[in-house]
């Protein structure tokens, strides 16, 4: 896929307020994570984890499929190499992987909205965001069952956002999950109308984008690390994290506003 294609694939806008919405746009594939999409992906991530002027960063879709998971046209065409498709294989797994944790690993929040339908890896995207909110229109769901394909790698994203119980359930019966119930188990933060969910994005994303960015970043990193943390180590890191925190120049200005009740003016550092 040409460069051209990679940018045609991923529409991008930044506002004024440091907000850049990201559209996917491959309506002929809906959206599936090609690997043109999955590369775009990783090198908006990587740029724009150290570009100031971005500040909150939203994932959003065009047409009915928010996301339909990995391209299994190009995946039945790896198949025709001499090893059955391992090293392909192998190779798109690794390259969704790294995706994945360039998400995480930005220090700008990621939010996901969510209009259409999200499968397979497109409910991995979903869940590995920071936040997501979605249509009461959208389904999500791990089907990989249905084609003797288990979503393994789904499964890492799903399972650190809702139950244990609830994980098993889609991955084990491969049904689709409402908007509602995405919501009820922790999958998605909201459901809207659709007319209203662009509008509900935005306005958290306004939100968030208005803090320090300093805070922000200093904040994902430390809940993503203490999660995998037993509860002594985990308090250990975040006092160390505070401590840290405390003496950055936005936290001393934060203070001092609330205390003499006007509006902070950050630095973002």
């Amino acid at each position: 896929m040409s460069d051209t294609a990679n940018n045609e694939i991923i529409l991008e806008q930044l506002s004024e307020s440091g907000i850049l919405r990201l559209t996917l746009n491959d309506n002929g594939r809906r959206n599936a994570l090609s690997e043109g999409m999955m590369a775009r992906l990783s090198e908006i991530m990587s740029t724009s984890a150290t570009d100031s002027s971005v500040r909150v960063i939203v994932l959003a879709a065009n047409g009915p499929a928010f996301c339909a998971g990995h391209d299994l046209k190009e995946m039945t065409a790896g198949r025709e190499a001499d090893d059955n498709g391992k090293d392909y294989f192998t190779h798109v797994m690794q390259t969704c992987s790294t995706m994945m944790q360039s998400i995480v690993n930005n220090p700008k929040p990621v939010i996901a909205e969510v209009a259409g339908v999200a499968t397979a890896a497109g409910c991995q995207l979903v869940a590995t965001c920071d936040l997501a909110y979605a249509a009461d229109t959208a389904k999500f769901g791990t089907p990989g069952v249905h084609i003797g394909l288990f979503c393994s790698t789904p499964m890492v994203a799903l399972s650190r956002n809702v139950s244990n119980k609830h994980a098993m359930e889609m991955l084990l019966t491969g049904d689709m999950v409402s908007a509602k119930r995405a919501a009820e188990i922790g999958l998605v933060n909201q459901v809207t109308d659709s007319d209203a969910l662009t509008e509900t994005t935005m306005n958290v994303a306004e939100k968030i984008a208005s803090k320090s960015s300093m805070t922000l970043a200093t904040g994902k990193k430390a809940f993503y690390h203490q999660r995998d943390l037993n509860l002594a180590e985990a308090y250990e890191y975040a006092s160390k994290v505070m401590v840290d925190n405390m003496l950055k120049h936005d936290a001393e200005e934060g203070i001092q506003a609330f205390i003499e009740k006007r509006h902070a003016q950050w630095s973002d550092k």
